[in-house]
């Protein structure tokens, strides 16, 4: 029987090869779509559950309301938290701080290289399941001189892993700078985890070296613990949040004028696909991408599964004597459903075989898009999906062909009666415009897409990012930082140099500034620059003045930015005193709102402090002479850091990366439109062939008549114009209030146009029109002798 309906097939297959490999070139593409699909959004599912205590390993947050209207969310918490929740909340089995990240140089004897690291609690490899190859989980993190550092950076100082336990690494990196005793070893970092370091360094030496406030209002570090087994998670959130309030109280935290706080526990492997959170409320995050490319996926295959539906019913006329001399000599209506599903299905895995030879192919590209590095690993968990996938594609694609053919009756088709209800015409058009409707979404989605990520490109900072270079100040330079700036400044050309504590996008936030008046708590971005940053970054002052060697000692000094003063209800700022961590700062200068931040946020309060030791140096280039004085640049970096990479970053690029996940996010909706335009634009031209075919006679008596062919064209396209013209309709209403909703997550963002549908809907339906018209103009140019000389 199965070789029967194989041998069936085939012949099938041979005798309507235009439709055979039009639906396998569409189901092929669209089932490589969805294995891509399905990769990515495997990883970003897998992120972070790697940890054998995922179940029970949580974060703790809180959630600050900073006046009526506004609650903020903050992951970082004060040094005396870890200690305090292991001594009053008994439900803890392990909770452990983790310091801000650091990068600088390691070096061992002659070797050096650049590292990246971060401070952890003695409990870290407790609650984490990255494995220690050497040392021991109870004591690698428990004194201020030792240090855990991976794999492969043990191969790259000592080019091996055995034996190192005990032996020294130099680290360059103020506050942190010394030598260190390596106490572990740990393998490479799972692909699939969040975290990424390549050395622990204990967070005893954080507290010691930090110059941070110790209170319960300071926020360093962030803190992670694992609960005990069967532990009530919600009884213990309730619990957690009344500590934390007995904890503000004694300094006037809830009960004062100051914000109302509130903390809570987020599981640690959420952090990834949920981190976004507005008003204090969990919003989304990553996980809104991994929605949109799994519905996108599934559309996918519905358009090419539409195809098969479509061009299976439009040949039925060619199949039906077929059905009717099978019915008439006894195939009884199941034997020809299990026939047409067989035919689909084998299709289908005709076509899953060419996809997974597409995404062998295509997966590098794929994942330089992504940035990530997936891989078509053939193990049972992808076989398995596949096969599901295929056949749930075969069998939808095939499932209405086969119940329409099969429901023929033999007495009809063999006297060449098709019949065609109203309701088959109108499931078959009602496809075609799904199809297309779906098409012109994802133009839409592209248009709105590039027009935002342009603007937030584009748009007017407040502040000069052209040709200012940035890296950082590590290696012997930190001894003499200001004579390296010396000698940078004396490369021609070099316009200006300065330094700052921070990057693009990611300014540290503090909340415990005083000052006379004060009626409200207010989050401001801590801003720690040298002489000359300002000036620099082109940053216009409103009032005052900027740091200057000029006036003296400048370390008690502050400016402002106009939000903070407008926020803090302050007239005439400039010389008036705040205090910050128990210091005392003058203000001696206000300047412009500028946005160091991405325009998914508003302009925050900030204020500049002095700070000659932040090692974020920065540099402008004149313009037309960035090639030279880079390399004059590197050269004298590697005066003073023999062997290390000169790594730099322009100020426009790490802004720019800001938006990386909006970038990637168009090039795939890109790749994905045009695919699924592709695969709709099949399906049109093939019905549009099958149309033609079907009227030849018509067509020829219409020429023998006098019908032009343009007016002939024109006829059997017009049906098609008119159901894309539809799709069109339908589609812009939906895109309109999809892309009001992407846009409301940007506080600064661009306005919906008119023109942006007209553009999409024009597009659809200039690109349907011509795949249509090349069908019917070939039909229409056909020698209407050829056409009735058959009878």
């Amino acid at each position: 029987m199965f070789q029967h309906i194989l041998l069936l097939t085939f012949r099938s297959f041979r005798r309507f090869k235009n439709s055979f490999f039009i639906n396998l070139i569409g189901l092929s593409t669209g089932l490589t779509s969805v294995l891509l699909i399905y990769l990515w959004v495997f990883d970003e599912l897998s992120m972070d559950k790697f940890h054998e205590n995922d179940s029970r390993l949580y974060q703790v947050m809180i959630n600050v309301q900073e006046d009526s209207t506004q609650i903020r969310t903050f992951e970082t918490n004060s040094h005396l938290l870890a200690p305090a929740l292991v001594k009053e909340l008994p439900e803890i089995e392990y909770v452990t701080p983790v310091g801000w990240s650091t990068q600088g140089i390691v070096s061992v004897q002659e070797k050096q290289m650049r590292a990246k690291g971060r401070h952890a609690g003695e409990d870290y490899f407790h609650i984490f399941s990255f494995r220690l190859l050497e040392g021991n989980k109870q004591t690698v993190l428990t004194s201020k001189e030792s240090i855990a550092i991976s794999h492969e950076l043990a191969h790259k100082l000592f080019g091996t892993t055995e034996n190192l336990i005990g032996k020294a690494i130099t680290w360059d990196q103020e506050p942190y700078e010394g030598t260190y005793l390596i106490s572990g070893i740990f393998e490479k970092l799972p692909g699939n985890s969040s975290e990424r370091f390549d050395f622990l360094l204990t967070n005893k030496l954080f507290l010691e070296k930090t110059t941070m406030d110790v209170s319960w209002h300071s926020n360093p570090v962030q803190v992670y613990l694992t609960l005990k087994k069967e532990t009530d998670v919600k009884a213990f959130g309730a619990k957690l949040k009344r500590f934390y309030q007995s904890k503000l109280e004694p300094s006037g935290g809830n009960n004062s004028s100051g914000p109302i706080a509130h903390m809570f526990i987020r599981k640690y492997s959420d952090k990834y696909l949920y981190g976004t959170y507005e008003n204090g409320i969990q919003a989304g995050g990553r996980i809104n991408y991994v929605i949109l490319f799994s519905i996108i996926g599934l559309f996918l295959l519905l358009i090419a599964s539409i195809n098969f539906m479509n061009l299976s019913t439009a040949k039925a006329s060619r199949r039906a004597k077929e059905i009717g001399i099978k019915k008439a000599i006894g195939a009884g209506r199941n034997s020809l459903i299990c026939q047409y599903l067989s035919e689909s299905l084998i299709l289908a895995f005709l076509a899953s075989f060419l996809s997974v030879v597409f995404v062998f192919l295509l997966l590098p590209q794929f994942n330089f898009i992504t940035g990530k590095e997936l891989q078509l690993q053939l193990d049972p968990i992808l076989i398995s999906g596949a096969i599901l996938i295929t056949l749930i594609t075969g069998l939808i694609s095939g499932s209405y062909p086969a119940l329409y053919l099969s429901g023929f009756r033999p007495v009809e088709v063999l006297k060449g009666k098709l019949p065609t209800s109203l309701g088959e015409l109108w499931v078959r058009k009602g496809l075609v415009v799904f199809q297309f409707s779906l098409s012109t979404l994802f133009i839409m989605a592209i248009v709105v897409i590039f027009k935002q990520v342009d603007y937030v490109q584009s748009r007017n900072l407040g502040y000069n990012k052209d040709n200012v270079l940035s890296f950082e100040a590590e290696g012997t330079m930190n001894k003499n930082l200001e004579s390296f700036l010396a000698q940078v400044k004396a490369i021609p050309g070099v316009v200006n140099t300065s330094h700052m504590n921070y990057s693009v996008g990611s300014p540290t936030g503090t909340g415990g500034m005083q000052w006379e008046g004060k009626t409200e708590s207010i989050e401001f971005s801590n801003l720690e620059v040298g002489y000359g940053l300002i000036e620099l970054l082109g940053i216009p002052l409103k009032e005052g003045r900027s740091f200057s060697r000029d006036y003296g000692t400048e370390d008690a000094k502050m400016i402002l930015n106009e939000i903070a003063v407008q926020r803090m209800g302050l007239t005439d700022p400039v010389g008036k005193r705040v205090k910050l961590w128990g210091k005392e700062y003058e203000i001696v200068g206000v300047t412009q709102n500028f946005h160091f931040e991405s325009l998914y946020e508003e302009v925050k309060p900030c204020f500049f402090r002095l700070n000659p030791s932040s090692k974020k140096l920065v540099v402008k280039i004149a313009s037309g002479r960035e090639k030279q004085t880079i390399e004059r640049l590197e050269k004298l970096y590697k005066s003073y850091n023999p062997g290390i990479p000169f790594y730099f970053t322009f100020l426009d690029e790490e802004y720019q990366a800001l938006y990386t996940a909006e970038q990637k996010v168009s090039t795939l909706f890109t790749c994905f439109a045009g695919i699924a335009i592709v695969i709709s634009c099949l399906g049109l031209f093939g019905l549009a062939a099958f149309t033609a075919e079907r009227r030849r006679k018509e067509i020829g008596i219409r020429k023998v008549l006098g019908a032009s062919e343009a007016g002939i064209v024109s006829l059997l396209s017009r049906e098609f114009i008119q159901m894309v013209s539809m799709a069109i309709l339908i589609a812009l209403p939906i895109s309109y209030l999809i892309a009001k909703y992407w846009l409301e997550k940007f506080a600064f963002r661009i306005a919906v146009e008119w023109w942006f549908f007209a553009g999409a809907g024009g597009l659809a339906l200039l690109i349907a029109t011509v795949t249509v018209a090349t069908q019917t103009f070939k039909a229409a140019r056909i020698n209407p002798v050829h056409t009735l000389r058959d009878e």
